[in-house]
């Protein structure tokens, strides 16, 4: 229990009085927010704060800083690297955003959409679909997951391979800043070229140089028209060659393109109640939708064909109804194994050139038989449009399930090593936090090290936001630990 010193004692009471009824919560009330997604990380704030306000926001930033006490912002707390739960080496305060979200504006004629960091995707997405519009960021967590949360972690989700990562969706951003002042980049351009374009310092920083207050968000025409298709596999190695296909077909309408193993299909339908899609059971299968302004059929047909016809998928069907389609999506949301099996082992949030997955899924494979035998499953899904895959190697898909901690340590170690050799990354969309410190400390370069703690340094001299957590917080190795130039990403 963090004991309060007289000082803090004083934070406390102000912050309280600044912040009113309703503004604040006691530790001992919030102890669902000081534990993060996965229960790995957790520590005790003095207090959560919970500004209604930019102007709130100033006010909690400035006594802070006069107090030397850490700011950890909190949106929806999705993260799964540790990275928004309270500091346990010095004193903080958690700030919430969940009061702060209100949507701000829509404006069809620009395509945009103004909302504040607290407004989970999902507000967005319905705030959206009202003028007939929609928001590029989707994932499984829409409706707990925050704009501020989404920015600060620059996250991916199931539309990156058409409308790219959170980055891609942000025209504007305002920001409190280490000293209270407020960075106003609440512009709606898509074209502006004075300078450094600010606003991304933020988007993937972790909250550590500031705090997210609200964002103009991208929006695009939307598309009616779906077609969502489930195939089985002949092998993975097929994955490559039928996502060049899909491209082919119609590459703007491509809008997912996600690989599902067949156990995580298994456990859905005895955990979740999801309907088996396919009579064909195989190893791997390819969940993949076109999106578009007037119908798909003849799309997902006609690349069904040309897959099935060059041998590349055994069976396949499309979803033709809204509860098919919803089965499937229902069936990709809940595949992450912490919920679907509560196994716990290596976990990695890696990417690898998308021509290189099937080679990096097997060479996991391999590396896991040779170091654990049979006492080990690797259990992988994900959007294999931009290569990402998330992989887990745990003892066993069954409930309760947990590898040896130090066990887990060396399989990361030599699956981190493949990553590197193979052109990739630990973290393709779920940022860093405290989970990944030494391990991108071995995939960075001291150059890219120092670069990032100058910008820390420059923005937050005092360590105000978020410390010990994002890449300028991680360890610079020896030079014999770090990736040599070639396996560099």
């Amino acid at each position: 229990m963090l004991e309060v010193s007289s000082p803090e004692a004083r934070l406390v009471d102000e912050l309280q009085a600044i912040l009113g009824a309703g503004g604040w919560l006691e530790p001992s009330d919030a102890l669902h927010l000081t534990v993060d997604y996965r229960g790995v990380f957790s520590g005790t704030p003095l207090l959560v704060a919970r500004p209604n306000s930019v102007d709130e926001v100033r006010a909690v930033v400035r006594l802070c800083a006069a107090a030397g006490v850490a700011i950890v912002s909190q949106g929806g707390h999705t993260s799964l690297s540790g990275g928004s739960v309270p500091t346990t080496d010095r004193p903080s305060v958690l700030l919430s955003t969940s009061r702060m979200n209100r949507i701000v504006s829509v404006d069809p004629a620009r395509f945009t959409i103004t909302a504040e960091a607290g407004c989970t995707i999902e507000q967005v997405q319905q705030a959206a679909a009202a003028v007939d519009l929609e928001l590029g960021m989707d994932w499984g967590a829409r409706g707990t997951a925050t704009v501020g949360g989404a920015v600060s972690t620059n996250a991916g989700g199931l539309n990156v391979l058409r409308y790219g990562p959170a980055r891609d969706s942000v025209l504007g951003l305002e920001v409190v800043l280490a000293d209270g002042e407020v960075f106003d980049g609440l512009r709606a351009l898509r074209k502006d070229n004075t300078g450094y374009d600010l606003k991304h310092l933020f988007i993937g920083g972790e909250g550590s140089l500031g705090v997210v207050t609200q964002a103009v968000l991208r929006l695009h025409p939307r598309q009616d028209h779906h077609r969502t298709m489930f195939a089985a596999l002949s092998d993975l190695d097929a994955v490559h060659e039928l996502f060049a296909m899909a491209c082919a077909r119609d590459h703007g309408g491509l809008t997912a393109f996600e690989l599902v193993p067949e156990t995580g299909v298994a456990g859905t339908i005895g955990a979740f109640g999801v309907l088996r899609p396919l009579a064909t059971v195989a190893d791997w299968y390819l969940l993949a939708r076109f999106s578009g302004s007037s119908s798909m059929d003849a799309t997902a047909e006609g690349f069904l064909a040309d897959a099935l016809g060059a041998g590349l998928v055994v069976d396949a069907t499309v979803a033709m109804t809204v509860a098919q389609e919803e089965n499937l999506w229902l069936m990709r949301d809940e595949l992450p194994p912490e919920t679907l099996f509560d196994a716990k082992g290596a976990k990695f949030d890696a990417a690898v050139p998308i021509d290189r997955v099937a080679e990096f899924q097997r060479a996991v494979e391999a590396v896991t038989v040779e170091m654990c035998g049979d006492h080990a499953v690797v259990y992988s899904f994900g959007h294999l449009g931009d290569g990402n895959l998330h992989l887990y190697v745990v003892p066993a898909l069954e409930r309760g399930s947990r590898m040896d901690s130090d066990l887990a340590a060396t399989i990361t170690d030599a699956i981190d090593e493949l990553l590197w050799s193979m052109g990739g990354t630990v973290s393709a969309e779920h940022g860093v936090g405290q989970d990944l410190l030494d391990r991108v400390g071995r995939q960075k370069s001291p150059v890219e090290l120092d670069m990032m703690r100058r910008v820390k340094a420059a923005l937050d001299p005092n360590d105000l936001f978020n410390p010990g957590r994002g890449a300028h917080c991680a360890p610079v190795p020896s030079t014999a630990d770090q990736p040599t130039e070639e396996e560099t990403p």
